[in-house]
């Protein structure tokens, strides 16, 4: 097919009218819809209707874009006073959550080298990244899943998973980044680490809090003649907020959910058409982004680490997302056993991993950035 607008055009709607339709039959069957989304993506892709597509960073900014909407839109949709009495539990889940995932995970994958045949072989520094790049929740995901069909949760459950979720890719990044290039480099200077990793996370939060109010203050005062024109202003101030707050050295996915959940819970004009406009966007943007991974991967590549990941993917499922969830919730006495087992089988992972995934590729210093992206 000729490369041109009209064929660009044409693709992609048949792509999103397909996804729709996709995630319309799914709903039926309990088949979650981004799955299928990326499915579509990959049955479209060069193994399947034979478009190409193989540029990690064009992957990697559409992915940006759509998290930063995903992220502001859940936080628009959470109510403070919901998180207020479980701020607590939710921040330590994504923080040390994430970081105890890595480690066991890490572990867990750097012993598979030594067990199993082929050219399966990642030194520990290559497992610790495989790990920290699965070692998020999926905002997407969780968000999705918790809001659909009139799901009632007891404990706090649902502001608990979506606190977490919406907050710990900063700290899931941060490690990417840090492995990255303690890989490539091939020393780590923890004082600068840590330094550098409490900077992203206090700039971001701050940046997010302040930003947010002025977002607020802005779309009250700012009196545009044009209705219309509000959800596009709104819009602007999202990616401002990502934008500004990473020059600043902060975390840009961490303020941008701040600024949603401040700008959700302050008295905002025109409050029901915005919610609406980015209920819309989210779902285009979760739609394009997985569509966008899923062309990006090669299902041909993918039997050579089918039964590692599958191992790995187990092991995260059943020993060490729980070590992790009972492990940090140990403080928190409110919980009951039976919550803490389903907060720790809702460690749904979905887009964020792979575009994390994208980061290695991008290096020519990993040498299997490719296994890596296709675990």
């Amino acid at each position: 097919m000729v490369i041109s607008p009209e064929n660009i055009l044409l693709v992609g709607a048949i792509l999103l009218f397909l996804s729709v339709l996709v995630g319309k039959t799914g709903a039926k069957f309990g088949v979650p819809a981004l799955l299928l989304f990326l499915g579509v993506g990959m049955l479209a892709g060069s193994d399947g209707f034979g478009i190409y597509f193989d540029s990690p960073q064009i992957a990697q900014f559409i992915g940006t874009v759509a998290l930063c909407i995903i992220l502001f839109s859940g936080g628009m949709d959470t109510h403070y006073r919901e998180i207020k009495p479980i701020l607590a539990p939710g921040v330590t889940l994504a923080t040390l959550g994430v970081l105890m995932t890595t480690i066991i995970t890490g572990l867990f994958i750097y012993s598979l080298s030594d067990l199993l045949p082929g050219n399966f072989q990642l030194g520990l520094l290559e497992s610790m990244l495989l790990a920290a790049v699965m070692s998020s929740t999926d905002s997407a995901s969780v968000f999705s899943i918790l809001r659909s069909k009139g799901i009632s949760l007891k404990e706090r459950l649902r502001p608990t998973l979506e606190l977490e979720s919406g907050s710990n890719d900063p700290m899931a990044y941060m490690l990417t980044i840090l492995l990255i290039q303690v890989i490539e480099i091939g020393v780590i200077d923890w004082p600068h680490s840590i330094v550098l990793l409490f900077m992203q996370l206090s700039i971001g939060a701050a940046a997010g809090f302040a930003l947010g109010y002025a977002i607020v203050w802005i779309i009250n005062r700012i009196n545009v003649p044009n209705e219309s024109l509000y959800p596009v202003l709104l819009f602007s101030c999202v990616f401002f907020v990502f934008a500004f707050t990473n020059l600043l050295q902060g975390n840009g996915y961490l303020a941008v959910y701040i600024a949603g959940l401040v700008v959700g819970n302050r008295k905002l004009m025109h409050k029901r058409s915005l919610t609406t406009f980015f209920d819309g966007f989210t779902w285009l943007f979760q739609i394009v982004m997985f569509l966008t991974l899923g062309l990006l991967v090669n299902p041909s590549e993918l039997p050579a680490v089918a039964g590692v990941g599958l191992l790995v993917a187990i092991f995260m499922i059943v020993v060490s997302r729980p070590i992790s969830v009972f492990a940090c919730l140990l403080p928190f006495r409110r919980f009951t056993t039976r919550a803490r087992v389903y907060i720790s089988w809702v460690g749904l992972r979905g887009a964020v991993p792979i575009i994390f995934a994208t980061y290695p590729l991008m290096s020519a210093e990993i040498p299997n950035a490719r296994m890596i992206f296709n675990i």
